[in-house]
């Protein structure tokens, strides 16, 4: 009886997991367009803003990578190694001279827009403050994000300064991040403009937004960015992190299509319907599995990683590639759940292993 109430209670706590993010969207699942926007701001206003002298150790739970370093999107190198690489602690600002001295707190959203120093919640708002390279963070000031044309400085693992037309009118510097960070920062815009929707009276206007509202050419870029770098595993796990910081979520890597749904043409009113048809369109066998499970996928449908996770929620495995068969001979007896990032969104699927 006892096993008994372990494996309810365990498979209790998967569906609990598997429900988590509808439940808080709830009241957004089959809502469209500006609507959409609104619900999503009452979902995630309101959060615990964390002192600005504390983010130095938030970040320690935000910005890590596996082997416990800083993970700079501005000098990272995905699946290559890094020229520069910052310890937490030793490794933060004070002064610079050069890239690679040491990592600070970014507004990716210039901070003069909303108010300045001390100006919370935004001043201190995880959801768009990043780790980054304190040479590159001061390279971008207050300067908007866009395509670059004509170079004037390139960080060590590419990103770019320099002018570009994707602002009409506008002649100054644009700051251009790789390929595989611009979905990042854009859903950070994106939470930006649903977080502060409303709250943005002494907000300024720039290029890319009026008032927390974004302009049509900061929506065509970023919208382009967001489909080309689809969530990461680093995003899902960061956005985890922030939610037991913060108390809020970016509803934008959580419901990547909300975006389309929001500045596009994507219509997420059965969005409820088509999420449940999406998940129940994968099939696992055999499952319950010994030494590997087979993922079935519906047509015109590409997984681009997965993850195992483990009856109290902690990731087993972390794979950046997919292959049809995933081994499971070294995981121990018990439930678990196989989370897969596809073109169509998050999936989750149950599996046991015997």
């Amino acid at each position: 009886m006892f096993r008994k109430k372990i494996i309810i209670t365990s498979l209790l706590f998967f569906v609990f997991i598997l429900n988590a993010n509808a439940q808080y969207y709830a009241a957004a699942l089959g809502k469209n367009g500006t609507i959409l926007k609104t619900v999503l701001h009452n979902i995630i206003k309101g959060h615990n803003a964390l002192l600005y002298q504390d983010l130095w150790s938030a970040l320690e739970s935000t910005d890590a990578k596996a082997n416990g370093k800083v993970w700079d999107m501005y000098t990272d190198i995905p699946n290559g190694t890094p020229v520069y690489v910052f310890n937490f602690g030793s490794g933060q600002c004070g002064n610079y001279s050069a890239e690679g001295d040491c990592f600070n707190r970014e507004h990716t959203w210039p901070k003069e827009y909303f108010g300045g120093d001390n100006t919370y919640p935004m001043y201190s708002d995880l959801h768009h403050l990043f780790a980054t390279d304190g040479w590159v963070n001061n390279k971008h000031a207050a300067f908007p994000y866009g395509k670059v044309n004509s170079t004037t400085y390139t960080s060590s693992n590419g990103t770019k300064l320099g002018t570009g037309s994707t602002y009409p009118g506008y002649s100054n510097k644009i700051f251009e991040p790789i390929d595989a960070y611009k979905g990042d920062f854009a859903r950070a815009y994106f939470y930006m403009s649903t977080r502060y929707e409303s709250e943005d009276a002494s907000w300024q206007n720039w290029e890319m937004a009026n008032g927390a509202e974004l302009t049509s050419a900061a929506v065509t870029v970023l919208l382009q960015w967001h489909n080309n770098d689809p969530v990461s595993q680093k995003e899902i796990e960061r956005n985890d992190a922030v939610f037991q910081l913060q108390g809020n979520r970016n509803p934008f890597i959580d419901y990547p299509q909300f975006a389309d749904c929001i500045w596009g043409t994507s219509d997420c009113s059965a969005l409820p319907i088509t999420e449940k048809n999406i998940a129940s369109s994968f099939m696992l066998f055999p499952n319950p599995t010994s030494n590997y499970l087979v993922v079935s996928t519906p047509s015109n449908t590409t997984i681009y990683s997965y993850s195992i996770i483990d009856f109290i929620g902690q990731p087993i495995t972390n794979n950046t590639s997919f292959a049809i068969n995933i081994p499971t001979d070294k995981l121990a007896k018990g439930n678990y759940i196989l989370l897969l990032k596809t073109n169509k969104g998050i999936v989750r699927k149950l599996f046991s292993k015997e």
